[in-house]
C-alpha cells in the first residue's frame, strides 16, 4: 500500500487527534505507512481575533478541504464541530472515531465545584459565543472576555492571572494528556456543547472508494448517528459560524435523547428543548426538534444576532 497522506492543522491538539486516527488504522493494518501534512487555516493566520469576529465560514476546515480537492492529501482529520454542515462538493465524512468527553469544563486557578463559587464579576475567558451566552445566563455578573490561542496558551493566560476561569472542551484536555486542571465539568444537558463536540472526523474525496472501505473498521456508528443529529440542528437553523447554538445527542442502547439550545449572545432570549425516542429514528427526531425551535422563533433570535 502506498503512503497514506493525512492533512491536519498544526496545533498540538490537531496533531494528537490525527495520531489517534492513524494509530487506530495501524492497529488494523500493521503495514500501513502514513505521512502527516500540516496545513495552515484562515483561523490559524488570525490567532488573536475572537472567533465570532472572523469573516466567512469554514475557517478551521476550508484549507484542509482544499488540500483534499487538489489531491495533495488522501484524508483530512478534523474536530467535527469545526466542519461546516455543508461539506465541500466532492468530499465526504468517511469515518468518525468513538466520541469521548463531549462536555465543556470550567478551568479555574483554584479548585471549585460550581460556577456560583467564583468571585463576583469573575473574569471568564472563552473563544465561543455559545459558551458566553450560557455563562452569562448562569452568572449574569460574570465578565466574559475573548480568549484565543491553543489549549496551552489559554491555560498559561489563566495561570498568569488574566482570567479567574476559562471554558474549554474536555476532549481537548484529555487528548493532550492534561488531567491536573482545577475546576469542574458541566453536564452537557445543562450547559449544551457545540454540535459534534468531542468527535474526530475523517474526511476524504467522495470518489475514493478504496480508502472509504479501509476506514470503515474505525468508524463508530453510534457516534456517527449522534453527531449527524446534532449537525442536523445546525443545518436546519442555518445560524452561521458564530451563533450561540448548542446540541447534544445521547444514545443509550436503543434510546436516543437530543437537547438543543439557541439564544442571543447575552443569554436572552433563550430557547432550550429536548426530544427523545428510538435510536434508529435519530435524524427524524432531530428534524422534529429543529422544527420545534423554528416554530418557537429560533431563526428570528439568530437573525437578530447577525
Amino acid at each position: 500500500m502506498k503512503i497514506l497522506r493525512a492533512a491536519t492543522r498544526g496545533s498540538k491538539l490537531a496533531l494528537a487527534q490525527t495520531k489517534l486516527v492513524l494509530d487506530a488504522l495501524q492497529r488494523i493494518y500493521p503495514n500501513l505507512s502514513a505521512q502527516v501534512q500540516i496545513v495552515r487555516t484562515s483561523a490559524d493566520r488570525q490567532p488573536d481575533t475572537p472567533l465570532w469576529k472572523l469573516e466567512g465560514s469554514g475557517f478551521f476546515a476550508a484549507a484542509l478541504e482544499q488540500t483534499l480537492l487538489e489531491r495533495k492529501a488522501d484524508l483530512a482529520v478534523h474536530s467535527c464541530k469545526d466542519l461546516p454542515t455543508a461539506i465541500a462538493d466532492g468530499l465526504c465524512i468517511a469515518a468518525v472515531l468513538e466520541r469521548s468527553f463531549p462536555e465543556d469544563v470550567l478551568v479555574c486557578r483554584e479548585p471549585i465545584a460550581e460556577l456560583a463559587a467564583l468571585p463576583a464579576r469573575a473574569r471568564i475567558g472563552t473563544s465561543s459565543i455559545r459558551r458566553q451566552a450560557q455563562i452569562v445566563r448562569l452568572r449574569p455578573d460574570a465578565v466574559v472576555q475573548p480568549l484565543r490561542g491553543n489549549v496551552e496558551t489559554r491555560l498559561r493566560k489563566l495561570r498568569e492571572g488574566q482570567f479567574d476561569a476559562i471554558v474549554l472542551a474536555r476532549a481537548g484536555l484529555e487528548r493532550l494528556g492534561i488531567t491536573d486542571w482545577k475546576g469542574f465539568a458541566f453536564q452537557p444537558e445543562e450547559f449544551v456543547p457545540a454540535p459534534a463536540q468531542g468527535v474526530i472526523a475523517v474526511e476524504i474525496a467522495r470518489d475514493n472508494q478504496i480508502l472509504y472501505e479501509l476506514l470503515q473498521p474505525i468508524h463508530h456508528l453510534p457516534t456517527a448517528s449522534a453527531s449527524a443529529a446534532e449537525r442536523h440542528i445546525l443545518a436546519r437553523l442555518q445560524p452561521g459560524c458564530h451563533a450561540p447554538v448548542g446540541a447534544y445527542a445521547k444514545i443509550e442502547g436503543e434510546q436516543f435523547t437530543l437537547t438543543a439550545f439557541v439564544s442571543g449572545p447575552t443569554g436572552e432570549p433563550c430557547l432550550k428543548e429536548q426530544i427523545g425516542g428510538p435510536a434508529q429514528k435519530a435524524l427524524e427526531l432531530a428534524d422534529q426538534l429543529a422544527q420545534i425551535l423554528i416554530d418557537k422563533g429560533a431563526r428570528q433570535i439568530l437573525k437578530n444576532d447577525a
